[in-house]
């Protein structure tokens, strides 16, 4: 899961819609959620700051998730990561 935290403009076929979601890895690093998405998703997309759960095929040599896409928005905030 990741949090949403922008939108990022659609090109050709999505021009005036959102292209991507841009959100963050769990070390702060931050990729682009661009596919998975159904046109009525691309015009109402989720809200900055709300949880999105999305899938990937292993990691990039830069440790970012490869071919990552869209699933859902999580209807709940996932649970807090425990203390270390």
């Amino acid at each position: 899961e990741a949090k949403v935290v922008a939108h990022l403009p659609g090109k050709d076929k999505y021009e005036g819609m959102m292209g991507a979601l841009q959100v963050p890895t769990p070390d702060g690093r931050h990729f682009r959620l661009g596919t998975g998405f159904t046109d009525a998703q691309r015009g109402a997309p989720p809200p900055l700051g709300a949880w999105v759960t999305y899938r990937y095929n292993g990691l990039t040599s830069k440790g970012l998730p490869r071919f990552a896409r869209f699933l859902r928005v999580r209807e709940d905030p996932p649970p807090p990561e425990p203390k270390r």
